[in-house]
């Protein structure tokens, strides 16, 4: 179920075409790290989804067989010689698939996968549907995951950013589980460091004069890091997200006048509560 769609192109300036094609084609990239127990499934699921033929998981300089498991199950494997994050990973996906794309022949679609998802990957099949129908640029998958307190900081920074940008109010604006045009993912490149890829990514879409959708997918998440080292990883995702908003900000002259400087985002306003 198609959620929301948002653009904060102008009425009178032409909107990006989005086209839906009953031939296109999807490139699904998985980002891994030390997921051998787990990618392989997670390659199985994405290849089971329609207009999918192509995975490519990138292995983030794992230290396990994660890049082995892959490659017998199909996919695509390039390596990182050393961790470098889920940015730059995705990065060198896009990279990888533009040069595979043929010439003369419309570019493939991006499906953003975790390799931790396992055979919840099929789940992102109705985002794939969504962006080879031409129901939107970037298609953003709600999964009703747990969602602790200090998660929601990050959501509400990153979902009044967006309302502030485009008028759009998203439900789950930090979901990773994403499927894209090429052309809305080269407006997102260079892409937001850490936790702030996916705000930054929505906002450079929807900026860029693309639409973007919120659906509904059965993909069971992990719950949020509990321990010793929660309250750091709480702490990184604000950071990034807050450094993901203040950047488009800055380069984009959002307007802010309705806005307040506050410890708890760039963009907060009591009703975005």
């Amino acid at each position: 179920m198609v959620a929301k769609r948002a653009s904060s192109a102008p009425s009178d300036e032409p909107v990006p075409d989005r086209g839906g094609r009953a031939d296109a084609r999807v490139a699904a990239i998985i980002v891994a790290f030390n997921q051998e127990r787990r990618v392989a499934s997670t390659v199985r699921g994405a290849l089971s989804i329609p207009a999918v033929d192509l995975v490519l998981v990138v292995d983030d300089g794992s230290t396990d067989q994660t890049q082995a498991a892959a490659r017998d199950a199909g996919a695509v494997v390039v390596r990182h010689s050393h961790r470098r994050g889920r940015s730059a990973a995705v990065e060198t996906g896009f990279a990888v698939v533009t040069q595979r794309d043929e010439p003369g022949v419309a570019p493939r679609h991006f499906l953003l996968l975790d390799g931790g998802l396992g055979e919840h990957a099929v789940g992102a099949a109705p985002l794939v549907s969504a962006v080879t129908e031409g129901a939107a640029d970037l298609a953003i998958a709600v999964v009703g995951g747990p969602d602790d307190r200090a998660t929601r900081m990050a959501s509400v920074l990153a979902r009044g950013a967006i309302s502030r940008a485009s008028g759009w109010f998203p439900t789950e604006p930090l979901s990773r589980t994403r499927c894209l045009t090429r052309a809305a993912l080269e407006a997102a490149i260079p892409l937001a460091h850490g936790a702030g890829l996916d705000v930054g990514m929505t906002l450079d879409v929807l900026l860029a004069g693309f639409t973007a959708t919120e659906v509904e997918c059965e993909i069971r998440v992990r719950p949020a890091p509990a321990g010793a080292r929660a309250p750091l990883l709480h702490a990184n995702q604000y950071r990034d997200v807050l450094v993901a908003v203040g950047a488009r900000r800055i380069r984009s002259g959002f307007e802010a006048t309705q806005s307040v400087v506050d410890p708890r985002g760039l963009f907060y306003r009591e009703d975005d509560e």
